[in-house]
């Protein structure tokens, strides 16, 4: 296992520069820079006064060079600062300020999805062919081609607008909390439930299948004939035996789930003022703001290679029978 790891580390290591290069290439290659709409403004501003202001953040410079003065700090922890958001402020701080709301928001619809997924895709290989096993799979392929943004807007429309128009309990659309109630659990926790709703709704509806699918392929095994004949409960057979094997392929799709606890849902917090990690990279991109985008970007590579390392090395516990040399 150790020189599995050593090796694959190395491998990641190689990723995550040419992830960088990547990164950082097609950012500062799009067309366009973060003050050339300066020269639509209505008053006049110069050519020169825009050479200018790009020759204080060294975009003058040839683009290899400014890799390399960039790559330097970033191994130093220094992901510069702001130029547009919030103009001046470190990266770092940013990216701080904002993970916290991100990570609640993801934690939370990662652990419904998973735990409604598990169920759902269990029943359904248990049922098979069964109506409730039709309708489940119906409403699957249903939530799996639904544009997440048109089913964020249509709960808004029902929850939020529709359910006041009719003098029901209604939900807010927006923000982490409302005005003057910063410290109202209760507030916060119903601001959290159609953002948390849309996002879990939409894992449940691919992860379910991929339960499904391999908790059939597991049920048909001999060891499962086996564990029954000996007389184990039904119980027993399902959850020690067969899911434990049919959570291989899940671990992949959670290991790879693990940035976006980081990166956020760009679309669902954009949509519901969410003020994380998903929403200030939107903003980092429509004001051409690169430092903050690439932080942003090589964070979430960083971590798509943890998540893979992580994934390998569960494998090994979830199934005894796979070694690593």
């Amino acid at each position: 296992m150790g020189t599995y790891l050593l090796r694959r580390t190395i491998e990641y290591i190689l990723v995550l520069f040419l992830a960088s290069v990547l990164i950082f290439a097609v950012l500062h290659l799009s067309p366009g820079g973060p003050f050339d709409q300066l020269a639509f403004s209505k008053g006049h501003v110069s050519k020169d006064y825009i050479q200018n202001l790009n020759r204080m953040l060294g975009l003058d410079q040839p683009l290899h060079v400014r890799y390399a003065n960039w790559a330097w700090k970033l191994l130093h922890g220094d992901f510069g600062t702001s130029w547009k958001v919030t103009v001046g402020k470190p990266v770092m701080a940013l990216i701080q300020s904002r993970l916290g709301n991100t990570l609640t928001l993801m934690s939370l619809s990662l652990a419904l999805s998973l735990l409604i997924a598990l169920v759902i895709g269990i029943y359904s290989a248990i049922r098979q062919y069964s109506f409730w096993d039709y309708l489940v799979t119906g409403l699957s392929f249903f939530g799996i081609s639904m544009p997440i943004f048109w089913f964020g807007l249509m709960m808004m429309l029902i929850f939020s607008l529709q359910f006041k128009e009719w003098g029901l309990p209604y939900l807010p659309v927006a923000g982490m909390y409302s005005t003057g109630k910063e410290a109202d659990l209760m507030d916060r926790l119903r601001h959290l439930v159609l953002p948390v709703t849309v996002l879990s709704l939409y894992e449940v509806a691919s992860w379910s299948r991929y339960i499904r699918s391999s908790m059939l392929e597991v049920l048909r095994q001999d060891y499962v004939r086996t564990a029954r004949a000996k007389g184990l409960a039904e119980r027993i057979v399902l959850l020690k035996h067969a899911l434990r094997n049919a959570l291989i392929p899940l671990i992949t799709v959670i290991a790879l789930s693990i940035p976006g606890l980081f990166s956020g849902a760009i679309i669902t917090e954009t949509i519901f003022a969410w003020p994380g990690m998903g929403r200030i990279f939107y903003d980092g991109i429509i004001a051409s703001d690169w430092p903050l985008a690439m932080g942003i970007l090589i964070i979430s590579a960083v971590l798509v290679v943890i998540s893979n390392l992580m994934a390998d090395v569960l494998y090994a516990v979830v199934d005894p029978r796979i070694h690593y040399t």
